[in-house]
């Protein structure tokens, strides 16, 4: 959500780049001419090269600029920044080499240089864009430039946007008040609550607000263009938000049919040229993955034959369904008694006498009230440590799943999705994803559903970088529940 102050911080990372460059210029060239004795390729005064570099400044900054670097989107994407300033550096370093091979002009005195700017510029830029990070949310601590907001809606991604904004030190936003039913309120915010618009609308003054979010659209016209009329007319900045999941996908576009803005919402970038770019990655990746793993896999099939006894069977295939509605078994190494998990997880509670965990499993598809009574004391472990999931990398080498994607559906629980299987069925399975690295351990089955949703929708090879570069750290900080689901055996 660009704001006056998403645009003043924009300007100053600008400014702290061309700093930066300006000081990553001259210590590569002072290193390479007076601290290094060797002869130079060619001679450059150093007025000669701090003109060249007050040329090339500011394309180096376009260059940033082209690729984002100066958006909003990219200041909470970390990994993909660090992408781009490398990315960025590179261009810019073979733009000037580029130019003195067609000019016949020399900027760099000696190769190192060139090397010296390369790596210097990237490695600076990130220190300097993490101080200035930090610098931001410290001020945001102190109320320093931060977006006072007044959330408006009547859907369940209304909570959502107020849980998400809530930490203002690291969103920059504070909610100030909320107009919608005051179920949708969470109670520990502590913000004020206006049933009514209208009357949370004569209040912005009054509440110093300088953001609207509106999440839903009302069904009166005149009501929805008063809450638009008053952004205007107080000069403070007005989002709308979607609340349907649908919406949430990067492929969207907008466009002008018979006079009216259209929103065309795109199939998942899963299809086509996204979809085998994917699997040779999973390719590569699983190879080398299991080549270095293998070790362990021996490890555990030894372990589980010493602890469970030779007739223990030590892997498992859970029936699954992933791309296309395809049936498939899901590979794990067996962590329950075998006299269990050839039935649904219900029925084998029901079996044993244990409605209450029945009705739990039921509900969440987890059980998280007591251990599960069904899994071996050598189970529990591998479960807590995940290490029953590792033979999945085997599935991903055949095709059934993917390293990131969905969680692998359940034939039984398919009618939980609604409509909403369909397009989760049109990508592959992965073995972690979105919702295992959100950060969040008490997620709904339709909160993990929406995020999955965004997933498919918004696939990308960074996004599934990131969610794998993640994936360790939520499971040694049990953030979230292993992709593959604690049902089978």
């Amino acid at each position: 959500m660009p704001s006056r102050n998403t645009k003043f911080y924009s300007l100053i990372l600008m400014a702290a780049d061309f700093i930066v460059l300006a000081l990553v210029f001259s210590v590569a060239y002072y290193a390479r001419t007076q601290l290094d004795q060797r002869a130079l390729l060619h001679v450059v005064y150093a007025k000669e090269y701090l003109a060249s570099f007050l040329a090339v400044a500011p394309i180096w900054i376009l260059i940033f600029a082209s690729l984002g670097l100066y958006s909003s989107q990219i200041y909470t994407r970390r990994l993909i920044e660090w992408s781009r300033i490398a990315l960025g550096s590179l261009i810019g370093v073979l733009l000037i080499i580029g130019w003195e091979y067609v000019t016949g002009g020399h900027f760099f005195p000696a190769r190192l240089v060139a090397w010296y700017v390369l790596i210097g510029s990237a490695l600076s830029i990130v220190v300097a864009r993490e101080a200035l990070r930090f610098v931001q949310h410290q001020l945001f601590r102190y109320g320093r430039g931060v977006s006072r907001v007044l959330i408006i809606g009547n859907s369940a991604a209304t909570t959502d946007i107020m849980e998400a904004l809530a930490s203002t030190h690291k969103s920059g936003y504070q909610i100030v008040a909320y107009a919608g039913p005051a179920k949708l309120l969470p109670a520990h915010l502590g913000i004020m609550h206006y049933t009514r618009v209208e009357e949370a609308l004569k209040n912005i003054k009054k509440h110093h607000i300088t953001t609207i979010i509106q999440t839903d659209l009302y069904d009166s016209e005149d009501r929805n263009q008063k809450i638009l009329g008053a952004a205007q007319v107080n000069h403070i900045q007005y989002n709308f938000i979607p609340g349907e999941p649908e919406f949430y996908t990067g492929k969207n576009t907008v466009d002008v049919f018979l006079g009216y803005p259209m929103i065309t919402v795109s199939q998942t970038p899963l299809i086509g040229w996204g979809g085998i770019v994917k699997r040779l990655f999973d390719l590569v990746a699983t190879s080398i993955i299991v080549v270095i793993l293998s070790p362990l896999f021996l490890l555990l099939i030894i372990l589980q034959k010493i602890i469970n006894g030779p007739s223990f069977p030590a892997f498992y295939a859970a029936n699954r369904l992933t791309k296309g509605a395809q049936p498939f078994g899901m590979l794990k190494f067996r962590s329950m008694n075998p006299k269990y998990g050839s039935k649904d997880a219900v029925q084998d509670f029901i079996d044993m006498g244990r409605p209450e965990l029945a009705a739990e499993y039921e509900k969440n598809r987890k059980i998280l009230s007591c251990p599960d009574p069904r899994i071996t004391p050598f189970g529990h472990f591998i479960r807590k440590t995940s290490l029953d999931e590792l033979p999945q990398l085997f599935n991903v080498l055949k095709g059934d799943l993917s390293l990131v994607g969905p969680r692998p559906i359940e034939p039984i629980e398919l009618t939980r999705y609604r409509d909403r299987g369909a397009l989760l069925l049109s990508v592959r399975s992965g073995i972690t994803g979105l919702w295992q690295v959100s950060g969040r351990n008490s997620l709904t089955f339709d909160q993990r559903v929406e995020l999955e949703l965004y997933y498919a929708q918004n696939w990308s090879f960074w996004l599934d970088l990131r969610i794998m570069l993640k994936t360790p750290g939520a499971l040694l900080r049990r953030r979230g529940v292993p992709q593959a689901g604690k049902d089978g055996a």
